[in-house]
């Protein structure tokens, strides 16, 4: 996080993690067209030729309080999911202020989605980071796809740990936007409470969330988006098991 006090501007970074071709990419593309022009700044995307990311994603957005006197300046990137990018991985990781694990619903993929979760926990452990201390939200995406794991067993999932497990089908743009604003916010709750950013700059974090969503095109209150979660316990319980 970096915060700008002569020009009021806070800008944080959000990692989308996950294995390959589990919908990372695809999440900000949906972001990227929900975003007004002067939210959005251009999608800066590095793809092979069999549509998997080579080294990282880029999408830049701005989003203004409301009464437009603070800017809220963040950095969406993705990492690639491929095994041997597992350094490429760490240094994308470093210095995130909060991350999505996109995992993909299908059975095939219980295992893909569990070496992610792993790899991510040593990945922030090796930038001296606990998981646990990470603002972390977890999507299960292509939810349209047959043979995917079932809503119950995700809310069995979800209700063994205090990460919001949200549903999400990314190429229709379902639950893309209720994973982003929940991301957001518990990233600026963790940030708020380290560095006192709301009294510092006499701002209204909840109002400054519900402001970026009205950005994204949401008129829905931002807590029915967050509401729309499944299980996840209250914050400060420990982390539960992998996807």
């Amino acid at each position: 996080m970096q915060l700008d006090f002569a020009s009021r501007e806070i800008s944080i970074k959000l990692v989308y993690y996950g294995p390959a071709l589990s919908g990372k990419t695809t999440n900000l593309v949906a972001l990227h067209g929900r975003a007004g022009t002067d939210a959005r700044g251009r999608l800066m995307t590095l793809e092979t030729q069999d549509d998997r990311t080579l080294f990282f994603d880029l999408l830049p957005l701005t989003f203004r309080s409301k009464d437009g006197d603070t800017s809220l300046r963040i950095k969406l990137f993705t990492v690639p999911g491929q095994p041997i990018h597992a350094a490429t991985r760490r240094l994308v990781l470093q210095g995130a202020d909060g991350v999505a694990l996109i995992a993909d619903s299908r059975v095939s993929e219980t295992q893909r989605n569990a070496d992610a979760f792993l790899d991510l926990r040593q990945n922030l452990r090796d930038n001296g980071i606990e998981i646990s201390k990470m603002p972390l939200v977890i999507q299960f995406n292509k939810r349209d796809l047959p043979d995917i794991r079932s809503d119950e067993e995700l809310a069995r999932l979800a209700a063994r740990g205090k990460e919001p497990v949200f549903r999400a089908v990314a190429t229709r743009g379902i639950g893309v936007v209720e994973t982003f604003i929940c991301l957001l916010w518990l990233t600026w709750r963790s940030l708020d409470q380290s560095h006192q950013l709301s009294r510092k700059l006499s701002i209204d974090g909840d109002d400054l969330v519900s402001t970026a969503a009205q950005q994204l095109g949401v008129t829905t209150p931002f807590r029915e988006l967050i509401a729309a979660r499944m299980g996840g316990r209250a914050a400060g319980a420990a982390p539960g098991g992998a996807p």
